[in-house]
């Protein structure tokens, strides 16, 4: 796994968080990728409030308990919310551009750091995971790592909160049946760059996984899956446990 972070220069996304800070406004981020047509993130979404935030993400934001580590934070939206809600965070990303702008809008304790760094040592109650935060392992391969990583980072009795979304919708026909090829790699791998402005990104790997395949790798890596709520297009919230915990 990169335990690296992400220069500047190199950081699209960041760019376009911190334009929209300073300015109120972006350029279009553009999100290519050798699987889909070339799409647009809106950066004005990662600035949403608890209000406007979708229901998963709503949901899972009423389960948060202690200490909470917001992995991937981006603009800082859900830190923000849960902080004004009286919570401790600590907010992290390997964007230093993304981290500027979090500790400019109040977020009281962040860093930029990649969660696969072994200076990254605190326990926590709550470690969130959300906008897809599957994708962080980029390989169903990799997934077990991401799992176990998170486990060293829980307290006694914690909870990982962490949503995806099941790609077989994509690969779906009016019939029910199904256009995948099962000898190639798993649907839900996806590859992606992103370009913002003169900035571009480096190519990278995103994993969505579904319910079923995310249960068993937890219970590879001695951890328990619920799943606490679904959406209406095949997304859901999970809530990961010790595996001899009681939920």
């Amino acid at each position: 796994m990169n335990t690296t972070t992400i220069s500047p220069s190199r950081d699209p996304m960041g760019s376009a968080i911190s334009d929209y800070y300073k300015n109120g406004r972006a350029a279009h981020l553009r999100v290519l990728s050798s699987m889909f047509e070339e799409d647009e993130m809106p950066i004005a979404h990662l600035f949403r409030s608890e209000q406007e935030m979708p229901q998963l993400e709503k949901r899972a934001l009423t389960l948060v308990r202690g200490r909470v580590l917001d992995v991937g934070a981006g603009a800082g939206c859900h830190a923000l919310a849960l902080q004004e809600n009286g919570f401790k965070v600590k907010a992290i990303d390997v964007s230093p551009l993304s981290c500027d702008v979090m500790k400019a809008r109040g977020i009281e304790d962040v860093e930029c750091v990649n969660l696969f760094d072994t200076q990254l040592q605190s326990k926590f109650d709550t470690i969130l995971l959300l906008m897809n935060g599957t994708g962080i392992a980029g390989k169903l391969s990799r997934l077990p790592l991401l799992l176990n990583r998170l486990k060293e980072l829980m307290a006694e009795g914690a909870q990982i909160l962490i949503d995806s979304s099941d790609l077989k919708y994509i690969y779906e026909n009016e019939d029910g049946s199904m256009d995948i090829d099962l000898g190639g790699n798993y649907y839900g791998e996806v590859d992606y760059q992103m370009v913002y402005k003169n900035v571009k990104g480096d190519s990278f790997d995103w994993l969505y996984v579904d319910p079923t395949l995310l249960t068993a790798s937890c219970e590879q890596c001695g951890l328990k899956c619920e799943i606490i709520e679904e959406g209406e297009h095949y997304d859901y919230l999970a809530r990961i446990t010790a595996a001899e915990q009681s939920i």
